[in-house]
């Protein structure tokens, strides 16, 4: 993941497939599909396009959690000032 949450690596799909250390990397500095091992052989490996789909859907749903979370924000600003209060007001009440 980067720096702010959002899942930027296949490493972040897989490791939500299932638990503990089923899979690794052949290569530890080169983390990419060519270098995926699966330690578990009760776990099968997923095709790269799973992989990148996979990625894709997480980053999907952590973009849209993030905009929904700041439409809220906004939303409850704005009841909050139709309610009568000021910045300052709104500000010592939720920090931001």
């Amino acid at each position: 993941m980067d720096i702010n949450g959002r899942p930027n690596h296949i490493e972040n799909y897989l490791s939500q497939l299932h638990t503990g250390q089923w899979f690794g990397w052949s290569d530890s500095k080169n983390k990419v599909y060519a270098n995926l091992i699966i330690h578990d052989d009760t776990k099968s490996k997923p095709t790269e396009q799973e992989c990148i789909d996979g990625l894709a859907t997480l980053q999907s749903d952590f973009d849209t959690a993030k905009t929904n979370a700041e439409t809220k924000k906004a939303s409850g600003k704005q009841k909050l000032k139709d309610l009568g209060l000021d910045d300052d007001e709104i500000k010592a009440l939720i920090g931001a």
